[in-house]
């Protein structure tokens, strides 16, 4: 497998992570490079992210800062107050400082669902009648 279709397969790997946060809770980079079993790769995320076309319906909006900010500004100065009035539109409130309060909207997910998202079981043999 060549490299550019390694890394579109960690993509595919964080869209599948980041499509699992319930509106209304966000995660960090990092999370979700951890979630994705790509630990220590959290500018991947990023990467990956800044990859979605236009129409995706991947909620990167849900993807902020391990601070708890929106790290858009200075690749994309409307950016911030979109992805800021999308996790409201979700519920989620900001500080006056900025930041979302990671302690309560952090997403934490059964680890088991992970597990099975990316190891589902495998059929047994079938069994003849």
């Amino acid at each position: 497998m060549d490299t550019s279709q390694q890394t579109l397969n960690k993509y595919q790997r964080i869209y599948q992570v980041v499509c699992l946060i319930p509106p209304g809770q966000v995660a960090t980079y990092g999370d979700i490079a951890r979630f994705a079993n790509l630990p220590r790769h959290a500018r991947l995320v990023g990467y990956a992210l800044h990859a979605l076309p236009e129409n995706s319906d991947v909620p990167w909006q849900r993807v902020i800062n391990h601070q708890g900010r929106i790290s858009l500004g200075r690749l994309y100065p409307e950016g911030e107050q979109r992805q800021r009035a999308a996790l409201e539109a979700e519920g989620v409130v900001f500080g006056e400082n900025g930041r979302v309060n990671l302690k309560r909207y952090r997403w934490q997910p059964d680890p088991f669902l992970l597990d099975a998202f990316f190891n589902p079981p495998h059929p047994g043999p079938e069994q003849s009648t």
